[in-house]
């Protein structure tokens, strides 16, 4: 796989909604509302607390994360990171390339640790990924997420020193 992985730029925009509301559109992995408007998610997506990125295989945008402190001031140190990647391109490893990508990103811009405060526990692709590249459960949420077929479910914290 010849993945090339950039910081995104205004011209992303575009692939980068499309890749939100498609994976957003079935509610059962991230927070936002499955009908959360483009200009709210590039909103969040691309704010400028963010380094956002985008993933191509050839020249199709197939995926995208973002780096940013997980919390301000005296815990700017540990990095949060998201990931989507278009649903067309699942299964090819793109998420543990971004994600491998995003560890090494995370440690060049100073970070000695990354934390993911909410990764559903009924989204066992990405716990699966998480463990693989070292990141240790190390908090269980009750009912934290809303999913749309099982209701409230638990949610984990993650954590990997880098």
């Amino acid at each position: 796989m010849d993945l090339q992985i950039r910081v995104a730029d205004l011209a992303d925009q575009d692939a980068i909604w499309d890749i939100i509301k498609n994976v957003i559109k079935t509610g059962n992995s991230y927070v936002f509302y499955p009908d959360s408007s483009r200009e709210k998610m590039i909103d969040y997506w691309c704010s400028k607390e963010k380094r956002t990125y985008v993933a191509f295989l050839g020249n199709k945008l197939v995926g995208t994360f973002l780096i940013k402190d997980n919390i301000p001031d005296n815990g700017s140190h540990v990095a949060n990171a998201s990931y989507m990647i278009h649903p067309d391109s699942f299964g090819k490893g793109i998420g543990e390339a971004m994600g491998k990508y995003s560890l090494v990103e995370a440690k060049k811009l100073g970070y000695r640790a990354m934390q993911f405060n909410m990764v559903i526990k009924s989204n066992e692709p990405a716990v699966r990924l998480w463990t693989k590249l070292g990141f240790q459960i190390v908090g269980e949420i009750p009912e934290a997420f809303n999913h749309p077929i099982n209701g409230y479910t638990n949610a984990y914290v993650m954590y990997k020193k880098l």
